[in-house]
């Protein structure tokens, strides 16, 4: 039991968590190629979100393990041989339940703890990008203003922007002097002072002004060492202005004794869609044993796809509840724990029905509207053919 979970477990798990880092990757090379950084920092944004994904890609492929692995043994009927031996559905369930309780733990701890660090840093990642921190490229062939003093303008740039061509620049500084120049290369070179760096230009021309001159001076020159201060950058905010970078203990601390009365709303509509989240999967189980055995005769995949709908639509139903406790128009204990005992009493209904009702189908409903769509779409075809 324990290998046939896994197999779709691992494999569900890592589905779901790859579907979600395709559809952020391609957004994230277009933010991070218009803000002009190293592509090597998509790697490190999307590590920092695959906790974010994990958390609920851990209960949809704990699920859908759970299920296939069942449907499986309902399909080969060796479902009903253990039930003819008197195993039941309980003694079934004890592996299930070891993998429930051991990936809450680890979800508790992603969401508690990991997750809140993660975005963080990928929100730091995004300030770095904005600022240049990161050592944005300049852009080719187009004014790039460095700071508030300095305007560069690059019209070739080779070897990775060591060897720089067709190059303007004009920087000034608070006491009224401005220097212009043009060079036909130039580079980058660092120097002892973190602060300031050297603008070596080859083969150009330099003018000067400033209020003492007359005339601006001018100076031809085949070398010519430019100082550049570079601008000092913003420092990116401390963790914490954000209630999804709290750990699960700094969120508990805020909720009750937050600086005011909004901060503490948050923070406590946040704790509990924490905990919600996590302890709703000690009923996935259940869940998946009612939703994985079809009805006699049949091999329907409707379990399936509705095992799946239910669960992000409940996910859903937990994010709008966070949304309004902490904006304040609903009490966030009351709406987000009501819909998790509504869930809760629903699958222990339909557990109840396979279990324990002879022949018992929670779904045997649907699955009979769903056979005869599907025959009603089969004897349509056949007519549409003919017209044609």
């Amino acid at each position: 039991m324990a290998k046939t979970i896994a197999v779709p477990l691992v494999g569900s798990l890592i589905l779901a968590a790859m579907l979600l880092v395709l559809d952020k990757m391609l957004r994230l090379f277009s933010f991070v190629v218009d803000a002009g950084g190293p592509v090597s920092v998509v790697w490190r944004m999307l590590a920092n979100l695959l906790p974010e994904y994990f958390s609920l890609g851990i209960p949809i492929g704990l699920m859908l393990g759970i299920l296939l692995a069942f449907r499986k043994l309902a399909l080969s009927s060796e479902l009903d041989a253990l039930r003819g031996i008197g195993i039941g559905f309980g003694r079934l369930l004890r592996v299930p339940y070891m993998y429930a309780v051991a990936l809450m733990g680890l979800n508790l701890a992603i969401v508690g703890w990991l997750e809140p660090i993660s975005h963080y840093r990928y929100e730091g990642l995004r300030f770095d990008l904005r600022s240049g921190a990161l050592g944005a490229a300049i852009k080719v062939g187009e004014f790039n203003r460095l700071g508030k003093r300095l305007t560069l303008r690059i019209d070739r740039s080779n070897d990775g922007g060591t060897q720089l061509s067709g190059i303007f620049i004009a920087m000034d500084d608070k006491s009224g002097t401005a220097i212009s120049a043009t060079a036909e290369r130039g580079q980058f070179l660092a120097t002892d002072d973190p602060e300031t760096i050297i603008f070596r230009l080859k083969k150009g021309r330099l003018i000067q002004q400033a209020t003492k001159f007359t005339t601006p001076r001018t100076l031809a020159f085949d070398s010519y060492d430019l100082p550049i201060n570079l601008p000092a950058g913003d420092r990116f905010r401390q963790r914490g202005n954000d209630q999804e970078e709290l750990t699960l203990p700094e969120v508990a601390r805020e909720a009750f004794y937050g600086r005011n009365e909004k901060t503490r709303r948050g923070a406590w509509a946040d704790m509990n869609y924490r905990l919600v989240e996590v302890v709703m999967m000690l009923m996935l189980p259940l869940l998946a044993v009612a939703l994985a055995v079809p009805p006699k005769r049949s091999n329907s995949s409707l379990g399936i796809f509705l095992s799946i709908v239910m669960v992000v639509t409940y996910h859903k139903i937990n994010q709008y509840g966070l949304q309004m406790g902490t904006q304040g128009k609903l009490e966030p204990s009351l709406v987000l724990w009501m819909p998790f005992l509504a869930f809760t009493a629903l699958i222990a209904w339909m557990y109840h029905v396979l279990a324990h009702r002879p022949g018992g189908q929670p779904i045997g409903a649907l699955e009979r509207g769903a056979s005869k769509i599907v025959s009603s779409i089969r004897r349509l075809l056949p007519k549409r053919e003919r017209m044609a």
